[in-house]
């Protein structure tokens, strides 16, 4: 899974076509933004307010990296439809959406879908639901270490769990036993 990083390289070919874009007529900044955003989705951390404020910028910077939904403006990490779309694109967009939308069951379900593991994005009571946590460890076991210490003890969580390490661990076991 993909984290983002505080420590970041110098700025892309993208990033800085991004950040030249602000100096473009509107329609010029919009294609300019559009093209580094496909090349570095996290270009978008470079365009103009306005860039950061269109749908389908963001969505493209976000099919490219998860991550660049932190770039987009407010109004869109707030946007339950937006943050859904990106979430479908990339669960990466799950870490950086609004606080609130944390507890949106959908949108969290969308995101273990593609990883269990995105279970510790979940807001605390999502943690505790035990469909959500079986969810998640019926896509990767180790989710478990991110439910309430209540689904934790919780016989059906865990046997879901421990069968999915077992089916895990069985692949590396030589089939001549």
């Amino acid at each position: 899974q993909r984290r983002f990083s505080a420590d970041r390289p110098p700025p892309s070919e993208a990033a800085r076509t991004a950040m030249a874009a602000e100096d473009g007529s509107s329609d010029e900044e919009r294609s300019r933004v559009l093209a580094a955003v496909q090349s570095d989705g996290c270009a978008l951390r470079h365009a103009s307010k306005a860039m950061r404020s269109d749908r389908e910028i963001v969505l493209e910077a976000v099919r490219q990296d998860g991550s660049a939904l932190q770039y987009a403006c407010d109004a869109l990490r707030s946007d339950r439809g937006f943050v859904l779309d990106a979430v479908l694109l990339d669960a990466n967009a799950l870490q950086h959406a609004a606080t609130e939308l944390t507890a949106d069951r959908e949108l969290v379900l969308a995101a273990i879908e593609q990883d269990g593991l995105f279970l510790q994005d979940a807001a605390p009571e999502l943690r505790a639901d035990r469909e959500v946590v079986l969810a998640a460890v019926q896509q990767t076991w180790d989710a478990l270490s991110y439910a309430s210490e209540e689904l934790k003890a919780d016989r059906k969580v865990v046997i879901a769990a421990m069968h999915k390490l077992r089916r895990a661990r069985v692949r590396f076991v030589s089939h001549s036993l």
